[in-house]
């Protein structure tokens, strides 16, 4: 049986990466897809383990070839998707996790009718804000333009199956773990396995 897309969304400062962190920690069943960038590794980040780290002219000729399932322009950066490293894992029967904005999820939606796909919210923007400017990465303009980003990718969560608010993170971590649990509870999914009981 195949496996199944998991697409998590979330504008920046929302607590996406350490839920998915959570996930995958508490779920040996699910792996997250490593995302190819152009933009510079942050101090403590690995290549192969955060992202695949690569230059503009390597983005770009993978891009040309039709290498990314999804790809995307975010804060002057491109991130992609290997479709291969996808559906690879799928066809082994392991479900994906796609840390991906809201336009990389529209792009896999397209292809991948089943995909489940997740929008994590914060509480409100002046939290976000706080969380943004309590992380200490980003100098004050950079936040604000960080900000002006969020209310864009916000308008866009009633593309999404789910919404989980994170306001208080354990919550929020045991919702997305039902989530993917539900999921594969549906009939659709258990039918392949357990066919000749459902006969």
């Amino acid at each position: 049986m195949k496996g199944q897309i998991f697409i998590i969304a979330a504008p920046s400062g929302a607590g996406k990466s350490s839920l998915v962190a959570a996930l995958i920690a508490a779920d040996p069943g699910i792996r997250l897809s490593i995302s190819h960038t152009t933009r510079t590794p942050r101090p403590g980040e690995m290549n192969g383990r955060e992202y695949h780290f690569v230059s503009h002219e390597v983005f770009r000729g993978m891009q040309a070839r039709g290498e990314f399932l999804e790809s995307a322009e975010v804060y002057g950066n491109f991130y992609g998707t290997s479709s291969a490293d996808i559906r690879h894992s799928l066809e082994q029967g392991r479900d994906v996790v796609l840390e991906i904005d809201w336009q990389g999820a529209r792009q896999v939606r397209a292809l991948f009718m089943d995909a489940l796909s997740i929008f994590i919210l914060p509480p409100s923007l002046e939290a976000l804000r706080e969380r943004l400017l309590a992380r200490g990465k980003d100098p004050l303009e950079v936040i604000e333009k960080r900000l002006a980003v969020a209310r864009e990718d916000l308008s866009h969560e009633n593309e999404f199956d789910y919404a989980i608010i994170n306001n208080e993170f354990a919550e929020a971590a045991k919702d997305l773990t039902a989530i993917v649990r539900a999921a594969r509870c549906r009939r659709s999914r258990q039918y392949p396995r357990y066919a000749d009981l459902f006969r």
